[in-house]
């Protein structure tokens, strides 16, 4: 999966885990708070997995194109 579709997902999944918390705050639901806040923290760690594959892509391309200019 690329990088966009990793940020993109799990923007989703944030979105997605607060909402459950919330809706678990407002009726008492214990589990529900608890899925949400599983599912928001899934979802920082997609959009953090997102940011470093970006990252490591950025480096890869600066370091072949300052090898290209080396030739």
């Amino acid at each position: 999966m690329g990088a966009t579709a990793d940020k993109i997902k799990g923007t989703a999944n944030e979105a997605i885990g607060k909402a459950k918390q919330g809706i678990g705050e407002a009726t008492g639901s214990e589990k529900l708070q608890g899925e949400g806040a599983v599912q928001e923290i899934k979802g920082k760690g997609q959009k953090a997995l997102g940011d470093a594959k970006e990252a490591a892509k950025d480096a890869i391309n600066k370091a072949a194109n300052a090898a290209n200019k080396n030739l």
